[in-house]
């Protein structure tokens, strides 16, 4: 078994195995070519198991463009006979073992119907996929309900018991540290795991600095005594307006604050002319995902993300 990186020779190859829909990120040779122009897929960051000359599986990693490293995998593909595993496996392992350990732990995204594993297919091709992706050490399983919002669904009321303010980046590190105490969030006890809790929090706000959402959309929200009460930070990915990070300080929780701050971020994004908003929250995240329920949103994906677990 021979693992190398794609060349522009592989491209035929490669565009055969990506008509292998499954469950793949990748959707066309088209969707790949349009990635590999923005910088987000490279022939370096594109895995294959070679035998006899002879490509027999394929696993294409995604990464935000200037990065050394990719950070998820968006497609595993098979071409030869028998079990996948072994050899996506070792695709995935020999990723890994590529990137400095001080690198950001790469993850697996998996992108599902909200219903999916009621279907039969699509539970088939997932299983192998986690199977492989488990023995190369992401073997930490979060499920995050993806939510969407469209301007025919009506735009949320706007809070009237809080005002919102722009701050510089040394308050925002702030108040990410500050919310990340009882967070609910997986993806932020891992990185506070593995960076503490400062750390963590700067890593959180150069995240969002480098999304392609402007930065000053981003808020703080105080109430009418003038105490911090959370953050709402609009935002932007590849595929358009996100709502970004939501938060509230510990000391404030339990009122419900998040309908407060996903209203602003909703109106905020709305007001640039956003077609469509969109938002990710972890399975166990229940109060943000009841918010964006009351407020309009509506479900329409699961993302399952394979990870390492935490130290």
């Amino acid at each position: 078994m021979n693992i190398r990186t794609t060349v522009e020779a592989d491209l035929d190859t490669i565009f055969a195995l990506i008509e292998q829909r499954s469950v793949n990120t990748v959707a066309s040779a088209e969707h790949y070519q349009g990635q590999v122009a923005d910088g987000m897929y490279r022939h370096d960051w594109t895995w294959v198991v070679e035998d006899d000359g002879k490509i027999q599986a394929l696993a294409i990693w995604w990464g935000r463009p200037g990065d050394e490293h990719p950070y998820s995998i968006d497609g595993l593909y098979f071409a030869g006979d028998g079990d996948p595993v072994p050899a996506w496996t070792a695709l995935i392992r020999h990723a890994i073992t590529s990137r400095p350990a001080d690198v950001e732990p790469p993850e697996y995204h998996i992108f599902l119907a909200p219903d999916w594993q009621d279907d039969p297919e699509v539970v088939a091709a997932v299983e192998p996929r986690s199977q492989a992706a488990a023995a190369a050490g992401l073997s930490e399983i979060t499920d995050r309900l993806r939510f969407e919002w469209y301007p025919e669904y009506g735009l949320p009321a706007r809070s009237t018991r809080l005002r919102f303010e722009p701050a510089d980046d040394d308050a925002f590190v702030d108040v990410f540290a500050r919310v990340s105490d009882g967070s609910l969030d997986a993806a932020t006890a891992r990185e506070i795991a593995r960076l503490g809790r400062e750390g963590a929090a700067r890593a959180d706000l150069e995240g969002y600095k480098a999304m392609p959402g402007d930065r000053s959309w981003w808020r703080l929200a105080y109430d009418a005594d003038g105490e911090l009460v959370g953050m709402a930070m609009p935002s932007a990915n590849a595929g358009g307006p996100v709502v970004g990070y939501v938060g509230v300080v510990p000391e404030h929780r339990g009122h419900g604050y998040v309908d407060d701050l996903l209203a602003e971020i909703t109106h905020q994004l709305a007001e640039t002319g956003a077609e469509r908003i969109r938002s990710d929250t972890d399975f166990g995240n229940v109060p943000m995902a009841k918010s964006f329920e009351r407020l309009g949103y509506r479900r329409f994906a699961t993302r399952r993300v394979l990870s390492f677990p935490e130290n």
